[in-house]
């Protein structure tokens, strides 16, 4: 396998070991949060924020947290015959519907870029353009020094942000940003999991012993 190849394994499967092993704990912050909930509606006035608060938590745990659970081949499966195939078999078929993921999840990454582009006030066409000239912006600020509780930039270019409907009525901008991030984190863990299946198609086992933050780099 070229080496580059491998060291693309090896680092995105080793940030997203520790990504995943850190939000793993989230489950004690969504727990909280609704012992919270259960304890204000009994004892005190309901909160308005615990619903929407529990919801972003499971949102972000569930998205930071899937490129871990496909490094470890964790998610549900319905087999069939896939287990009783050899590694190779498994590998050649693992090929075709990976292609599948990496379709889906680029579409979804598409549609969720748009949606944080509109919850941030932009209704134009070309969000990648919006995006850019905001990232160029905040550059320039950044380097001119023009520092604020908001860049200057993102006051210029953001309209009306998008909030939630309910009472409390939470800006969605931050958790569309998170489910953008664990979207491609999660669509580069799945290119990651392709090379492996083709290496070992190649012979080459990319998934034995430790987690690939400590695998041998070898040069073709």
């Amino acid at each position: 396998m070229p080496s580059i190849a491998i060291k693309y394994v090896r680092w995105i499967d080793a940030f997203n070991y520790r990504l995943g092993r850190f939000i793993m704990y989230g489950i004690f912050a969504m727990v909280a949060i609704l012992l919270w909930s259960s304890i204000s509606k009994s004892l005190f006035d309901p909160s308005k924020w615990t619903l929407e608060i529990a919801q972003f938590s499971l949102v972000a745990y569930y998205l930071l947290g899937g490129p871990y659970s496909l490094q470890l081949r964790a998610n549900v499966r319905m087999d069939l015959f896939y287990g009783a195939w050899t590694k190779p078999t498994q590998a050649k078929t693992d090929v075709i519907t990976v292609l599948f993921l990496i379709f889906y999840l680029v579409v979804l990454l598409y549609g969720a870029l748009d949606s944080t582009a509109y919850s941030l006030g932009y209704f134009g066409g070309n969000f990648f353009q919006f995006y850019w000239d905001m990232i160029s912006g905040v550059t320039s600020d950044i380097v001119h020094f023009r520092f604020g509780a908001i860049p200057e930039t993102v006051k210029g270019m953001t309209g009306h942000l998008e909030q939630g409907p309910t009472a409390w009525h939470p800006y969605l901008w931050p958790i569309k940003v998170i489910s953008c991030i664990g979207i491609f984190l999660m669509l580069l863990q799945t290119i990651s999991e392709l090379i492996k299946d083709i290496a070992t198609i190649r012979g080459v086992d990319l998934r034995a012993g430790e987690p690939t933050a400590h695998l041998h780099v070898e040069e073709d």
